[in-house]
């Protein structure tokens, strides 16, 4: 039975954990010599100088600011930061690697086991160092300019957006569908538009009729209008750690309840995933399975596999932001073409491969949620833009969107390649 919430309350503007936002910086400083363990008798011997460098490490690998398979800092670094001696330093290493705790790399360093405990929810809480709200991250990021930097945006540079297409785009929009400049959309969306991503969504695995596609102004309206058709206020909503921070304003809007689980490079932790569905009973889980933000990591087959198997165990729906769909040279699993749209949503829009300015997004939903879907859209913004529909239409029947995205994808190779380089220079340092 779907469910909606009720009229909305004044938002509360309370603050969240970072780490739902990105990484927090590993930081070592003097003071960490002072750190003693909870456990430390009062008259226990003092600890010497390299037992204070594997509390420190120790410490950091607990809290997951160093996470399984990290470098830790250089010995060189290390003994500046602590301000002890570099053999200070090699000795606690050589001690943490002989615990298992650090695996050394011949020429490359100290690395952090990869059998690491496993973080319990309970860790998970916010920190007052970590502490940020949302809706202020939201707003500084849309106000910040463009030398500023936007860590968890996902947003291109504009020079790499197809300016002159969008421009010739508009013309041929206005010179052949002059009613796009002037009237409402239709209630789903325009025809022509639906039946592309339809085709589009096929390639991927997801069977949807263009019937079972809703246009919306954007990806963010696109979530809005799932969670208020399946959401009521007080509904548990499970969230990856980190994750695209205004899933968090959002749900906040909802006066939903969030919960988040520790996702790793193929996806959420399951047995932190599974432990959270028993203790809190989640009315919805919003993730991205191919290229998840911040992470860049993709959901895994075996992974996707047991969350279907999990959600229809516990009663879960899942919304699938599939936004950087487009950036994929080759598709990745996703849970719609798994689930076939029986308990996910997907979601996408064009504002990361276009322009922000284009709101153009979509909502396809298994056939009996479209109408309730579509009263809320109308309810809520009458329609969405039939000229931003118009326009992605065009640049998708004329060949323009696909040279586009090769073009796309050349350059964010080149620019990954060349970051990865900038990193390995930097880790060697």
């Amino acid at each position: 039975m779907i469910r909606r919430a009720g009229k909305a309350r004044k938002l509360q503007r309370n603050t969240i954990p970072q780490n739902c936002t990105g990484h927090i910086a590993v930081q070592f400083s003097p003071a960490d010599m002072n750190d003693t363990p909870h456990d430390l008798a009062p008259h226990a011997p003092a600890r010497t100088r390299v037992d204070t460098v594997m509390h420190a490490l120790r410490e950091r690998i607990a809290s997951r600011a160093l996470a399984p398979g990290a470098r830790v800092p250089s010995i060189r670094m290390m003994a500046d930061a602590l301000q002890v001696s570099k053999s200070t330093v090699v000795d606690a290493y050589e001690r943490l690697a002989g615990e298992g705790v650090l695996v050394a790399r011949r020429g490359s360093g100290f690395y952090v086991s990869g059998h690491a405990p496993p973080l319990a929810l309970a860790d998970l809480g916010p920190r007052l160092d970590r502490e940020v709200d949302p809706l202020w991250l939201t707003r500084q990021s849309l106000e910040a300019g463009a030398a500023v930097a936007k860590p968890g945006c996902g947003w291109l540079p504009p020079s790499w957006l197809p300016e002159d297409s969008l421009r010739r785009a508009l013309r041929a929009v206005s010179r052949d569908a002059p009613d796009a400049l002037l009237n409402y959309a239709t209630p789903l969306g325009l025809p022509a538009l639906r039946q592309q991503l339809a085709r589009r969504l096929a390639q991927h695995g997801i069977h949807a009729e263009p019937g079972q596609i809703v246009l919306t102004d954007g990806g963010t309206h696109a979530l809005d209008l799932v969670c208020r058709l399946l959401l009521e206020p007080g509904d548990t909503v499970l969230l990856d750690d980190p994750c695209y921070f205004n899933f968090q304003a959002l749900l906040r809007a909802h006066r939903a309840r969030i919960v988040s689980v520790p996702f790793t490079p193929a996806g959420p932790d399951l047995a932190q995933f599974e432990r959270a569905l028993a203790e809190h009973r989640p009315r919805l889980y919003i993730t991205n399975a191919a290229i998840h933000n911040p992470t860049g990591a993709t959901l895994s087959p075996a992974v996707a596999h047991r969350l279907l198997t999990l959600a229809g165990e516990h009663d879960l729906l899942i919304v699938e932001d599939d936004i950087f769909a487009d950036f994929e040279r080759e598709p990745a699993p996703r849970l719609a073409a798994f689930d076939g749209l029986a308990r996910v949503v997907s979601i996408g829009s064009f504002s990361k491969t276009l322009s922000a300015a284009i709101r153009c997004g979509y909502i396809a939903a298994r056939a009996e949620w479209v109408d309730p879907l579509v009263d809320l859209k109308l309810a809520t913004s009458f329609g969405n833009a039939q000229l931003a529909a118009n326009v992605v239409h065009h640049l998708l029947v004329d060949g323009t969107y696909r040279r586009h995205l090769d073009g796309l994808h050349a350059r964010l190779a080149d620019a990954m390649g060349e970051t990865l380089q900038r990193l390995a220079h930097r880790v060697g340092e």
